[in-house]
């Protein structure tokens, strides 16, 4: 393929309506035209969390204008669009079906090449979009519903070396702020809070530290979590605002502790193939947590790994990075027909075993 190509991508997996226009020139790296996200936090934030059913039908009403919007920004008509890329998993399920019916009423209204993604895989290949990280690279994917350490070896090739067994971190985020009564999103809220917190106050466990491995576990610290704030509730008749600091820091130090020891291990494991441009890189909504971010660095740094981090905006969940690894699946020979399914799940390794978790049971990758 060497013609210039411009891809519109669509996302719905989960509570961000967005659609994005890309455009790819052979020699050169691909330029995001446009990236619009339309947000329901208002819609949730009385009930502490997203609601599937609800976010479901805000992306049935929201997607057509988000298209539009994109288009309209990229100063591009959709009969110019050269191929079709969407979310097809894995999310709430009521979402990603939105989006594929979609693209798939696009493609054949237009006659376009429709690619189903990955949700995963577009954070995994953001780096890519953004740096041109060339393969393979060390990923460290960590959002609300996921948090895994892959190598990225291709497009639809990811080995992974491990992840949560229970809740992810953003999960964990998110739980957090409600029992400390602080605002949704969770992972902000905590880590504005944990910022005039004592993190040694309070002693939170860092699981799974003495097994092997770079499984995680964040479920217990929750648990801990818990019982501290009930412990003060009893003691003092309620929950200072210092206090809330200081559980907040803890908690964020313990995280923080668990993943830059896993990722030392992941490390590891990766460097022992030899790769040539060794690299490190880590996307999803929690890896706009500065603290996290900075051990993660610095253990970059020491082992003289590069290290990189997208931009915010493409961290979280965005449409460009659906189009990008459309277009790198499409480039690859893939296209998908109207028979392309949403899915629930969708594991990036097809090889590895389904991680279980003792908190939720079942697959979590």
């Amino acid at each position: 393929m060497t013609d210039r190509l411009t891809i519109l991508g669509i996302e719905s997996s989960c509570d961000d309506t967005a659609a994005a226009v890309l455009r790819h020139e052979p020699g050169k790296r691909a330029q995001i035209l446009s990236s619009v996200v339309m947000g329901q936090d208002a819609l949730h934030r009385d009930f502490g969390g997203v609601v599937p059913e609800i976010a479901a039908r805000a992306h049935a009403v929201k997607l057509d204008g988000c298209v539009t919007d994109a288009l309209s920004e990229a100063d591009v008509s959709l009969t110019e669009i050269d191929v079709i890329a969407v979310t097809a998993g894995p999310g709430l399920i009521g979402g990603v079906l939105s989006g594929v019916m979609l693209a798939k009423g696009l493609s054949a209204g237009l006659g376009r090449p429709l690619v189903g993604v990955n949700h995963l895989a577009g954070h995994a290949l953001t780096p890519r979009l953004t740096d041109g990280l060339p393969y393979p690279y060390l990923m460290l994917l960590v959002s609300g519903g996921h948090c895994q350490f892959l190598i990225v070896r291709g497009p639809d090739s990811f080995s992974r070396l491990g992840g949560t067994i229970d809740d992810a971190p953003g999960e964990a985020f998110d739980k957090t702020a409600r029992l400390l009564a602080l605002p949704q999103p969770g992972g902000p809220s905590v880590e504005k809070s944990a910022r005039d917190g004592d993190p040694k106050r309070f002693a939170f466990p860092r699981p799974l530290l003495d097994r092997p491995g770079c499984d995680m576990s964040f479920s217990g610290m929750k648990t801990a979590l818990l019982r501290q704030r009930d412990q003060l509730v009893a003691a003092e008749g309620g929950l200072r605002q210092a206090d809330r600091a200081d559980i907040c820091a803890g908690f964020q130090a313990a995280i923080c502790d668990v993943m830059t020891e896993k990722a030392r291990r992941a490390l590891d494991l990766y460097l022992a193939e030899a790769p040539e441009a060794p690299a490190f890189a880590i996307a999803g909504g929690v890896a706009a947590n500065q603290a996290i971010r900075g051990g993660l660095e610095a253990l970059c740094a020491q082992r003289d790994v590069q290290f990189v981090a997208p931009p915010l905006r493409l961290c979280t969940d965005n449409a460009a990075m659906i189009a990008y690894a459309g277009l790198e699946l499409f480039l690859a020979g893939h296209e998908d027909d109207m028979t392309l399914a949403a899915r629930p799940r969708w594991p990036l390794d097809k090889l590895a075993a389904p991680l279980v978790g003792s908190g939720r049971k079942g697959a979590k990758a």
